[in-house]
């Protein structure tokens, strides 16, 4: 059995007019920036020690890369079993040849089966489960979608992927993260729309706040669920499923299966199809190396990285919040256009950060572990760990930002001496 009963809630700050990120305190790095450290005992999630490591860890050449053999899908789009208007919207995208995942996964949910699908950020898994959960409301066999990601920055690129699939169905859609305002998110679920998108804290406060009646959703997908566990959200998960209606179509995408997650698995799928489309890991593709440095004059290294003409488009990644901002400041004393994503940003300062950098206008990113996973940014060249990561997990997803669609990437790691 759940911990949680249907009745039972999470034990959590409530968070109606600030994210849950925000609430959680930076824990300041050694050095430099702080000497102190500060913890909230109310943080969702607990603080983690940074380890210590053997820097061979981060030092790794890419072989010589191998090509991955040419997949050849059983179905075209053009194939698929899905309203007119939706092919039209993936030809208006310029899709023509599904994934590996789409291929596999799409028919599966146009049948309404559960399913487990594995596969990594950047297979095309987003387009695998909305264009068939859009047919699936066009045509009545589903009323409402329940789509939960692991960070904001995830849920509003489902989001902008949703636009464009649902041109001129009439569906309606609202996203509901932190950082943003919640009076206009309670707005919009008052119009009833036929999809919602968000992250698992901004979710309980809605529904705290009688915004959102989770029983009314009959088909739910959780988007990178082994994340989601990863980042201390599974007893959210556990109450939001536990509020779903017995009858739902219901969906788990994730790029691996901990046992953790079977357990939950087991007690809310029925008959699940399984889909497995993995490709190898990103970081695969990336050299790997460590930059030795003097506490006080990694800044002058980090200097003179970013004005060697390979260093095209990195992100830089620090520990806390307020490394960023004090890195962010520096650089800009020096004469380099940044952008700095992290907790205490709000989501519209997210979200033109993302675009600015997304767009070439801004080729230089700071920011914390916040956008290491799940973000697809193309043509990231570097990737420099100024701040050394509180797991190998976290260094893992940091690196797979470069060295995407086929391309080698640099991932260099400073080691203070």
């Amino acid at each position: 059995m759940s911990k949680y009963s249907s009745s039972s809630k999470p034990r959590r700050k409530s968070s109606f007019n600030s994210s849950n990120e925000k609430n959680r305190s930076a824990q300041p790095a050694k050095g430099m920036w702080s000497s102190n450290r500060s913890q909230n005992s109310n943080s969702r999630r607990p603080q983690r020690a940074v380890k210590k490591y053997d820097p061979s860890m981060f030092i790794k050449k890419v072989e010589e890369q191998q090509v991955s053999p040419v997949y050849i899908p059983k179905n075209m789009f053009a194939d698929f079993a899905i309203a007119d208007q939706i092919k039209k919207n993936i030809m208006d995208k310029g899709y023509e040849i599904p994934t590996p995942i789409q291929d596999q996964a799409i028919p599966i949910l146009l049948e309404g089966k559960d399913i487990i699908a594995t596969a990594n950020t950047g297979t095309g898994k987003t387009a695998a489960f909305l264009i068939p959960l859009i047919h699936n409301i066009v045509t009545k066999k589903t009323s409402r979608v329940l789509i939960i990601a692991p960070t904001r920055e995830l849920a509003d690129q489902i989001r902008m992927e949703l636009n464009g699939f649902k041109m001129h169905t009439g569906i309606r859609s609202v996203l509901c993260i932190g950082g943003a305002n919640i009076n206009f998110q309670i707005s919009n679920l008052r119009q009833n729309p036929e999809f919602v998108i968000g992250t698992p804290g901004r979710l309980i406060d809605l529904e705290e706040n009688r915004a959102i009646d989770f029983s009314k959703y009959d088909a739910i997908v959780l988007d990178e669920v082994d994340t989601m566990l990863d980042m201390g959200f599974i007893n959210d998960i556990k109450y939001i499923l536990n509020k779903l209606p017995s009858k739902r179509h219901s969906l788990f995408f994730s790029a691996t299966i901990p046992a953790e997650l079977r357990i939950v698995m087991d007690k809310f799928l029925r008959n699940p199809v399984m889909v497995s489309v993995k490709t190898r890991q990103s970081a695969e593709n990336v050299n790997q190396d460590v930059v030795r440095v003097g506490q006080k004059d990694r800044v002058d290294v980090l200097h003179d990285l970013l004005i060697k003409p390979e260093v095209t488009k990195s992100i830089i990644f620090v520990r806390t919040k307020r490394s960023a901002d004090q890195l962010a400041k520096i650089l800009r004393e020096r004469g380099f256009v940044v952008a700095t994503i992290h907790g205490n940003k709000s989501q519209a300062q997210r979200k033109k950060a993302l675009t600015l950098f997304r767009d070439d206008k801004v080729m230089i990113l700071l920011a914390t572990d916040v956008v290491a996973r799940g973000i697809d940014i193309d043509d990231v060249s570097h990737v420099i760990n100024f701040d050394l990561p509180q797991t190998y997990e976290d260094y893992i997803h940091r690196i797979g930002r470069t060295g995407r669609a086929g391309k080698v990437g640099q991932a260099l790691t400073f080691i203070v001496n």
